[in-house]
């Protein structure tokens, strides 16, 4: 007797290669009864697991959108990182730092908000909650850390401690952003650039929810900002955890998807004007307590809107979910549909049997001449992370972002002290405005990039050209400091580094699948901190300290403190530009096959 080794990683098999010659020719008594067996096996498994799966949760009801709608919490809990500029004053002052030391800080913020290879590595070998529960650890420890240094509990902390304590606390949004976004993709496969879109967008808005909770609740204390970070952060995502998880995934046939879509995008919408509104007002007016408060519970109460999707589902359900239940009740067999599936239905059907049926087939395919060396995956399809490393697009795609939140963070960084440079003391109201026209871009690149995919097949990318180009024009404006353009410059910037995010997550799928999407995705985040590194620390920080130190001050005033500093920033997003066009036409015509027929095609290697 003779061994045929076979395994998963090294073929792939054609059901068809085996001719009845092959049939006959290895047609030992032995091999043909364990062939047909195996395969009368794993024939039930599939159709047991089937019916499991889609018994326990049907697509489209409501375990997805509850999911969905805990997600955008922790989407806020993941914007933590963005509150640097409001507790960055404190430290400089409070610790002696100089701006070149707080810059540092500033890359230590975006190193660890973006080092996401880890997290990224294990929700694909553990399940959601376990993801969140690191992600609370690491805010539970970071912040409290900060807090003992600013309070002076803890006297004569080393730079180099403050610093990896920062990075570690800011890295719990890598691990609550992985949870929820790649939870949320494979939930809603056909719906990505509208997930991505919806939960980058509340993600940006994190930074104006924030400031009403440190201007109404914390009174402008960043001690107790530091003190919330450190409590408030873990407990909220200890509570969502459970909501969190893995169901199957929703039919894009269903009508009611699209609505649902568009009132979180709309509940979304009003939270950012409101939000926006009630800080100027705070600003402007002085509020009393009663007046400032009823304001944070609207808000509140706004943010809990998603959630209002599953609670409409389980006392109104819709007629596609009755009869639902309908098939399940009664003897639990499985009642044939009246019409033959849709082809989205297909493909979801590909998404989850391709990989048991890929089992079968290779003991179908078992003997010499069944078997052919596996092909590696096209664009569009499942790719390893060591595959999509070696792919020019991959690296084109990774520079294009780079350049465009490399150097929007550095102005994020650095938002206080160029507002303080234009003679604007009090920043929150920047802030504000920076985080509310963020999700703006981050939610309009998800619709405008969406609609457009599907209606002309236009690479999602071909927005980034666009807003790239916009940020040079941005950084010029930034550089005139001419009177009443600051309040415009930081509102074009923030839509602009808005998109960069919004488009990015949707793309990196497409292109390389989601089987290891968080691990893809994640790499592509590092571009964040790298800019900071280079735009921020080693750019803005130093040329800020000389201009500081020819007016005999530790605070630089005046336009020349960051002018430098935009034109540089001007000069690479021309660059980016350019390479964005690059990638553009390399990737129309997978476009034109993912969305050639005006909706999303899931490839049939897709795995979730």
């Amino acid at each position: 007797m003779y061994k045929t080794h076979l395994t998963s990683h090294h073929i792939s098999i054609s059901p068809s290669l085996l001719t009845q010659n092959q049939i006959t020719y290895y047609n030992t008594p032995q091999k043909f009864i364990y062939i047909y067996i195996y395969i009368y096996i794993q024939s039930w498994k599939l159709k047991t697991n089937k019916q499991t799966k889609m018994g326990s949760l049907k697509g489209g009801t409501r375990p997805p959108w509850v999911g969905l709608g805990a997600a955008v919490w922790v989407q806020i809990a993941a914007g933590n990182a963005y509150n640097f500029p409001l507790y960055s004053h404190s430290l400089k002052s409070v610790m002696g730092f100089n701006q070149r030391q707080l810059t540092m800080l500033g890359v230590a913020n975006d190193v660890g908000e973006n080092m996401g290879l880890l997290p990224g590595l294990v929700c694909n070998k553990f399940p959601p909650w376990v993801v969140l529960f690191v992600g609370a650890f690491a805010c539970f420890f970071g912040y409290g850390l900060l807090w003992l240094a600013l309070t002076h509990t803890l006297l004569s902390l080393p730079y180099w401690l403050l610093w990896f304590a920062l990075c570690i606390a800011t890295n719990s949004s890598a691990w609550f952003s992985t949870a929820v976004l790649v939870t949320n993709m494979r939930n809603f496969p056909l719906s990505r650039g509208t997930v991505a879109g919806i939960l980058k967008g509340y993600g940006g808005l994190s930074a104006a929810v924030y400031t009403e909770i440190y201007s109404v609740l914390l009174n402008d204390s960043s001690p107790k900002l530091l003190l919330f970070l450190t409590l408030g952060i873990p407990t909220l995502c200890v509570v969502m955890m459970s909501l969190v998880r893995p169901c199957t995934p929703a039919s894009g046939d269903d009508s009611s998807e699209h609505n649902h879509f568009l009132f979180i995008q709309a509940a979304s919408v009003v939270l950012g004007v409101y939000v926006l509104t009630t800080t100027i007002l705070d600003d402007v007016l002085y509020l009393s307590a009663p007046v400032a408060y009823s304001f944070l519970l609207v808000m509140v109460l706004l943010l809990m809107a998603p959630l209002a999707i599953p609670v409409k589902m389980t006392f109104y359900p819709s007629d596609r979910s009755k009869s639902a239940l309908t098939q399940d009740n009664g003897n639990g067999e499985k009642t044939e549909p009246l019409l033959e599936p849709s082809s989205s239905e297909v493909n979801l059907e590909r998404f989850h049997e391709s990989e048991s049926l890929s089992e079968v087939d290779m003991l179908l395919a078992e003997g010499e001449g069944a078997i052919k060396k596996k092909r590696r995956p096209r664009r569009g399809e499942d790719f390893s992370f060591s595959e999509a490393l070696v792919k020019a697009d991959f690296w084109l795609l990774f520079l294009v972002y780079f350049i465009g939140v490399g150097s929007g963070v550095t102005v994020l960084n650095n938002l206080a002290q160029i507002g303080i440079a234009q003679y604007m003391h009090d920043t929150k109201v920047l802030l504000s405005l920076f985080s509310f026209c963020n999700f703006a871009g981050r939610l309009g690149g998800g619709v405008v990039s969406e609609y457009l995919v599907r209606s002309k097949a236009i690479p999602r990318t071909i927005w980034m050209t666009i807003t790239q180009v916009i940020m040079v024009i941005t950084y010029l404006l930034f550089t005139s400091a001419l009177s009443g353009t600051l309040f415009a410059a930081t509102s074009l910037l923030g839509i602009c580094y808005g998109f960069q995010f919004s488009i990015m997550v949707p793309t990196a799928s497409e292109l390389f699948g989601l089987k290891n999407f968080g691990m893809i995705f994640n790499f592509m985040s590092l571009g964040n901190p790298l800019g900071a590194y280079l735009f921020s620390g080693l750019l803005a920080g130093f040329l800020y300290d000389n201009e500081a130190a020819k007016q005999h001050s530790s605070t630089c005033l005046g336009p020349t403190c960051f002018r430098l500093t935009f034109l540089v920033l001007a000069g690479v997003c021309g660059i980016g530009a350019m390479l964005s066009i690059v990638l553009t036409m390399r990737i129309r015509p997978v476009y034109k096959m993912l969305y050639g027929g005006g909706s999303f095609r899931l490839p049939q290697s897709s795995n979730p």
